[in-house]
């Protein structure tokens, strides 16, 4: 077999990173296998640099690859995209940097690849003390952008213990389509920091970069989510039992 393409890599700031993903030349190394779309990996270079300099590696989603969906219309690209606009909306950095841009295969959503432990997901990270204020933001997030597909694998861990939420195309929908794997918080206090966060995109209304990605509908559901879960104060349970994706990792 040869040599994996995916290389591990140092800390970059997310800005930095956004600015790269926006600008930068694009070089296809292969697709990335298990998954129902066509999911790219990528390097990243500043644009004119040579093929040996240094790049960033990322996760190219064309928008050709998407497979239809009956409940979500076509662009799921625009909502991996959107979920990265809310996380910093939120102030909160768990969606790794995520731009919208024209790239070999047509328009797609680009993402900053995590180099993280593939052997761990949210069922082996969810004890930990000190990752829990970050399961935390994660839980509030998932209820605000409605996710619809939260699997334990798409909790990620990088090798500084910071969580990143990845696969985000199934949120945002104007209906109620939750579905997560995050229920062990179910009843608590919301934390002062996810208060926080909250309260400033509550009472400021949404980003133009996150609203132009989004129909009326969507934006006006993401507001009154966060609006709820305000007002409730708490964790929100599901008494139901059945708001969990499958396979739940």
């Amino acid at each position: 077999m040869g040599e994996s393409p995916i290389r591990a890599r140092g800390p970059v700031p997310d800005a930095d990173a956004a600015e790269l993903l926006r600008a930068g030349s694009l070089a296809v190394l292969g697709r990335l296998p298990w998954s129902s779309n066509a999911p790219f990996l990528v390097d990243v270079r500043p644009s004119g640099a040579p093929d040996a300099a240094p790049a960033l590696q990322a996760v190219y989603k064309p928008a050709r690859g998407e497979r239809p969906l009956r409940d979500f219309p076509p662009g799921l690209h625009r909502r991996e995209v959107a979920a990265y606009e809310l996380s910093a909306a939120l102030g909160w950095g768990l969606v790794p940097p995520t731009v919208l841009r024209v790239g070999p295969l047509g328009e797609g959503s680009l993402q900053l690849f995590v180099p993280a432990d593939f052997e761990q997901h949210y069922f082996t990270l969810r004890e930990r003390p000190e990752l829990q204020p970050a399961l935390r933001r994660l839980c509030a997030f998932d209820v605000v952008a409605n996710a619809a597909d939260r699997k334990g694998g798409h909790v990620l861990l990088e090798g500084d213990d910071r969580i990143w939420a990845i696969d985000n195309g199934l949120c945002f929908h104007a209906a109620f389509k939750l579905r997560t794997v995050l229920w062990d918080f179910a009843g608590d206090p919301l934390p002062t920091g996810v208060r926080d966060g909250l309260t400033s995109l509550a009472g400021g209304g949404l980003p133009a970069a996150l609203a132009d990605l989004l129909d009326s509908y969507e934006c006006a559901a993401v507001v009154a989510r966060a609006e709820t879960l305000l007002s409730d104060g708490r964790y929100p349970a599901d008494p139901s039992g059945r708001r969990w994706p499958w396979p739940v990792v």
